[in-house]
């Protein structure tokens, strides 16, 4: 797998995770409005009704929390992974830095 791959599969992954996200706290928005609004209702099974609802969205809530957490934790690991790596190893970086530019200067100057 070649480092373009990788980083158009890693680009991929963070722009479904972005929408799954986004998606998320958009229908959590929604569902608050929806209880707020579904307030006035007195009824003995409406009542009940949202109480599991609230109890769900609760739990949404704390998993999407949890989720960006985790997003975050995995993006730090990966970052100082890198970090240590490049200090560590300053010439073979240098030299994956250098082969990468010389491919996409490659890939460039053909078209």
């Amino acid at each position: 797998m070649s480092q373009n791959d990788i980083a158009d599969s890693q680009s991929a992954s963070a722009t479904a995770r972005d929408q799954l996200i986004d998606g998320l706290k958009s229908s959590i928005n929604e569902a608050e409005k929806w209880l707020e609004d579904s307030a006035d209702d007195v009824s003995e099974a409406a009542s009940a009704a949202r109480i599991r609802f609230d109890d769900t969205l609760r739990t949404a809530i704390s998993d999407l929390r949890k989720l960006e957490d985790s997003i975050l934790a995995h993006s730090r690991d990966a970052a100082d992974s890198v970090n240590v790596y490049v200090r560590d190893n300053p010439w073979k970086a240098v030299t994956v830095g250098a082969t990468i530019g010389l491919l996409v200067g490659v890939l460039l100057s053909r078209k």
